[in-house]
């Protein structure tokens, strides 16, 4: 009878965990639209935490308004073309009949390309001074608080902001 009742318990334990993680939903998923408040925070808050964890000395802190700077006018580019693929995408269902057309898809990607090539750059030129400062530790915290290898690079969940569809052409050095 004591086996039985714990391998009914057992039973019931995994049952309702099962049905528990089968009920769970994450708050926030790839399908969820961000919208434009919500990106802008999410932007003060990345360039906020990166600033906070590279732990500025006070001759770093003179160099970093012109990074940050140069960061927040790549976000607004990247937010505004992410709010008018939105905008478009809502034209887009009421006006399913618009032709598509390939070579004026291929010019406007051509456009953003060169865009946000000129803001990388400027980016670069800005922080070139502050992260010939920074000690190997703020380099290796760099690397972790933007993703990856070293560099300003943009967070994961921004991705596709610069009117790219579905992540195709993206190239990994057009983030913060």
């Amino acid at each position: 009878m004591k086996k039985f009742a714990i391998a009914a318990m057992a039973a019931l334990a995994i049952a309702g965990s099962t049905a528990a993680y089968a009920q769970h939903r994450p708050w926030f998923n790839q399908h969820t639209r961000i919208n434009p408040e919500d990106r802008a925070a999410f932007t003060d808050a990345r360039i906020a935490g990166i600033k906070a964890g590279l732990k500025l000395t006070p001759d770093q802190e003179k160099l970093w308004p012109p990074v940050e700077a140069a960061v927040r006018d790549f976000a607004k580019l990247r937010i505004d073309r992410a709010n008018a693929r939105m905008t478009a995408q809502r034209d887009d269902t009421r006006d399913a009949q618009k032709p598509e057309d390939p070579v004026a898809r291929l010019r406007e990607r051509a456009d953003n390309m060169a865009t946000s090539a000129a803001a990388m750059k400027r980016i670069a030129d800005a922080a070139d001074p502050l992260y010939k400062t920074l000690d190997d530790g703020q380099k290796r915290r760099l690397a972790v608080l933007t993703r990856g290898g070293g560099g300003w690079r943009h967070h994961e969940s921004m991705r596709g902001m610069d009117g790219d569809r579905g992540g195709r052409d993206q190239g990994r050095g057009d983030r913060l």
